[in-house]
């Protein structure tokens, strides 16, 4: 299931993918066709074998006279070497790194606020021609070091994800949406977004394609406010699979009341989380959720790392932003919100197949965890906002 079918949305052809390898494999293909430009906006950009296959084609497309752009998160790629940017660089690459440390200590008065402040983005652009977005970052989620582990010493093979590949008329956009990142990065003048776009106002059509660019400030619209909007149009059932679910108090609310409209919700999360303090936190919210009748399920063997929302199988979130304070708030994200009724059933037998291969929380549950573990659950709550 790494590659699923092609849909068709809105006059574009959208192919979802759940795993890396299938992934990197496409988007390599897409970029040795490239005839005008190949643009990359990554959170993690590592040197492992996913990184090497995507920084040679790169490398070919900048010396074969292409507009190549690399725009990483200087955080999020820290275990990069930085001869491997540097030989990118010599090939003809324009790579830039978002908020170094270098770029934080000239900025000692707002230091803190500068270092915290990450692009999680994950976006690529081919031409005018095709574009990838997602949750997926350039990195081999199924090598030795990122695989999680099982019973007994064994290995799951590969992350869960979703990514999306579009091909279209809407992909310029998605170059509008790179650019004005790479030139907030490069900090040149960038347009105000217009209002609507801020308050993530969505189309009346029944078929549709909205991207956002989701930070703080003027420039962008708030994942918040995205996942909000799209959380009040459910009737029947919400199905949310997130690498973090630390939902704000605006977002929880919203499916409080969707909640009492008598629709269900099911909230898929990874059993075992590749940040140890998120899982903690996570853990603190169980009991709350379960009160209300919010289902939980623990996504068993293999790391989730998916961000996708599916409301009533028809209005569909998938995108870089997780269901925590700091994509909905700090973070710049990107995000797309799909009306389809093909798409969100597709989308809806994803997060049924990793319900399929969650374990479900019950009360029991909750009510096992001693005081001590009760105590580290609440105390990395507190810090969600930094985690």
């Amino acid at each position: 299931m790494g590659r699923l079918p092609t849909i068709s949305v809105a006059g574009h052809e959208l192919t979802l993918f759940v795993e890396s390898s299938p992934m990197i494999a496409a988007m390599a293909a897409d970029i040795r066709a490239a005839r005008e430009r190949v643009w990359l906006e990554s959170y993690i950009f590592a040197a492992d074998t996913a990184g090497r296959d995507i920084a040679s084609v790169l490398g070919q497309q900048a010396q074969a006279g292409r507009d190549v752009r690399l725009l990483y998160d200087a955080i999020g790629s820290q275990g990069t070497p930085g001869g491997f940017f540097g030989a990118l660089a010599a090939a003809g690459v324009r790579v830039h790194a978002y908020h170094s440390l270098l770029y934080a200590l000239s900025r000692l008065s707002s230091f803190f606020d500068v270092l915290n402040r990450r692009n999680h983005r994950k976006l690529l652009v081919v031409d005018d021609r095709v574009a990838y977005f997602g949750g997926m970052n350039i990195v081999d989620t199924c090598d030795a070091e990122t695989a999680v582990e099982q019973g007994e010493g064994s290995v799951a093979g590969g992350w869960r994800d979703v990514h999306v590949r579009i091909a279209g008329p809407q992909v310029p956009e998605l170059a509008d949406s790179f650019d004005r990142s790479w030139r907030r990065a490069l900090h040149e003048p960038v347009d105000r977004r217009p209002r609507m776009y801020r308050r993530a106002q969505l189309p009346r059509a029944e078929e549709f394609i909205r991207f956002f660019d989701s930070g703080p400030g003027p420039y962008y619209s708030r994942a918040e406010r995205v996942y909000t909007r799209v959380i009040r149009q459910t009737r029947r059932a919400v199905l949310v699979s997130m690498a973090y679910f630390l939902p704000t108090r605006r977002v929880l609310r919203a499916m409080l009341k969707a909640r009492r409209r008598r629709a269900s919700i099911r909230v898929v999360v990874p059993g075992k989380s590749d940040v140890a303090l998120v899982e903690r936190a996570t853990r603190f919210l169980y009991a709350r959720l379960l009160k209300r009748g919010i289902e939980v399920f623990e996504r068993e063997r293999q790391m989730l790392h998916s961000k996708v929302m599916v409301v009533d199988s028809e209005w569909t979130i998938v995108g870089s932003a997780n269901l925590d304070p700091r994509s909905l708030e700090i973070n710049l994200e990107f995000l797309a919100v799909i009306r389809s009724r093909p798409l969100g059933a597709l989308v809806a037998r994803i997060c049924e197949e990793e319900i399929a291969h969650s374990r479900r929380v019950t009360p029991e549950d909750t009510d096992r965890r001693g005081l001590w573990q009760r105590f580290l659950d609440r105390l990395a709550y507190l810090l969600r906002w930094w985690l």
